[in-house]
């Protein structure tokens, strides 16, 4: 499948509505379609099941580089696959990705992307390592939401445990980043992980909720009230 027989797909479901309310929900100042998501969904879960890996790779790349906003949600989704074999091209091209974040809708569903990718080789957290000390907002943004798999582990083993901890130590030095985003990714974490070690939440925000903004503090509690 070509770029231009893909943009014919979403296009032919573009809705004028859709597209001033997309532009001004997402900020978008690149194109925006006008396509629900529903079509976005139905249209990728298509695409995955009759393209070969290859070609969902190039499509994937070429969607991405169109810069329409529509295109880029799809260019992650197409990718969005628990079992890839032989997957390096997969995480390859998510990864060069990143650099572009600008728009959270878009950022979190290359993450979504990612995070299939970091639990088939949980040795890739050494690359997001590398993330969380970056100039860029979006990617060390990016180490937390591609993470969020191990916040919503429900029985961990003790590698998983090791490696929540390691994340958890990221979101640490996040929490004295006064970034709305940032803030929100911390928050966002913790409150996924209370839903299944509320006492690591309460330990951590012991040690460091001080040093976070109110509403990321509010939001990692949200479900540890209700269990106490």
């Amino acid at each position: 499948m070509t770029l231009d027989e893909a943009l014919a797909q979403l296009t032919v479901h573009s809705d004028p509505a859709t597209i001033e309310q997309k532009t001004a929900y997402h900020k978008q100042e690149r194109p925006v379609l006008g396509v629900p998501n529903p079509v976005l969904n139905d249209l990728t879960k298509d695409w995955r099941q009759t393209l070969t890996l290859e070609q969902r790779i190039s499509l994937a790349a070429d969607l991405w580089q169109s810069d329409i906003f529509e295109a880029r949600i799809c260019a992650a989704k197409v990718l969005t696959q628990a079992r890839i074999k032989e997957d390096a091209g997969v995480w390859e091209l998510l990864c060069s990705w990143v650099q572009d974040f600008d728009s959270w809708a878009i950022a979190d569903h290359a993450c979504t992307a990612l995070q299939k990718r970091l639990i088939a080789a949980p040795d890739r957290l050494d690359t997001i390592d590398g993330w969380t000390t970056s100039d860029h907002m979006w990617r060390r943004r990016a180490a937390l939401v591609a993470t969020l798999p191990w916040a919503k582990m429900a029985n961990p083993k003790a590698d998983d445990i090791h490696q929540r901890e390691r994340i958890l130590d990221w979101a640490a030095t996040y929490t004295t980043d006064r970034n709305w985003f940032i803030q929100k990714a911390v928050g966002w974490w913790l409150r996924d992980l209370s839903k299944h070690d509320a006492p690591r939440v309460t330990a951590f925000l012991e040690q460091h909720g001080s040093t976070m903004k109110a509403f990321a503090r509010k939001e990692a509690q949200r479900y540890l009230h209700k269990q106490g």
